[in-house]
């Protein structure tokens, strides 16, 4: 097993779109960022490549790299998956914390946690999608996002379900023999002759 830890900021700026989890939120402001500033994303790819010692980010693309300007992140974060992979790993579940003032994330968590999961291709009850407001820490103008990861040997989980398999087939046997060798029968049915009678030579 393998655990990853990611972190991202960024400010919001007038003029670009808001794309948080790689959904387009309606919103006044974007983030600012070399690329489409999705803190969610970014947060995520991190904890993906730490967890499997492969560096952040920034190793992969950095912001000085004019490639990548405005890319989407959904470009990172597949490369993050290709490492993971490639490290013999695969996703159990992940949980993130957003950190903003606004826009509301509320209603829009399931649409988000939907979106989040179709990127990583897992299932949408194993993304945890959490929001937080910023309240006394003078951070009304950013947006901040947290995202832990764990994740399981393929071999693992391979052996694992053969494991399950195995005892499910040694259940059955087990069963089949206790009621050939171990269980009760009942024998009424088939008779008992009486015992013989000397008395009776007629």
């Amino acid at each position: 097993m393998r655990i990853g830890y990611g972190f991202d900021s960024h400010a919001f700026k007038p003029g670009v779109p808001l794309v948080i989890g790689g959904l387009a939120i309606e919103h006044s402001e974007g983030l600012a960022g070399h690329s489409d500033g999705d803190v969610l994303l970014h947060a995520i790819t991190d904890a993906l490549l730490g967890a499997v010692s492969a560096g952040d980010i920034g190793t992969f693309f950095p912001p000085s790299d004019p490639r990548w300007k405005g890319a989407a992140s959904s470009v990172f974060l597949q490369t993050a998956l290709e490492e993971v992979a490639t490290a013999g790993y695969k996703i159990v579940n992940i949980d993130t914390v957003l950190v903003l003032a606004k826009p509301k994330i509320v209603p829009i968590a399931g649409e988000l946690r939907e979106r989040v999961a179709e990127l990583l291709g897992v299932k949408p009850g194993e993304v945890g999608i959490k929001a937080k407001t910023p309240e006394g820490l003078n951070q009304d103008h950013v947006a901040v996002a947290h995202a832990t990861v764990l994740l399981e040997s393929v071999g693992l989980a391979e052996s694992s379900a053969r494991m399950v398999a195995t005892a499910d087939v040694e259940d059955e046997i087990d069963q089949v023999v206790k009621g050939l060798v171990g269980g009760s029968r009942d024998v009424s049915a088939l008779g008992r002759k009486p015992a013989f009678d000397t008395d009776d030579l007629t």
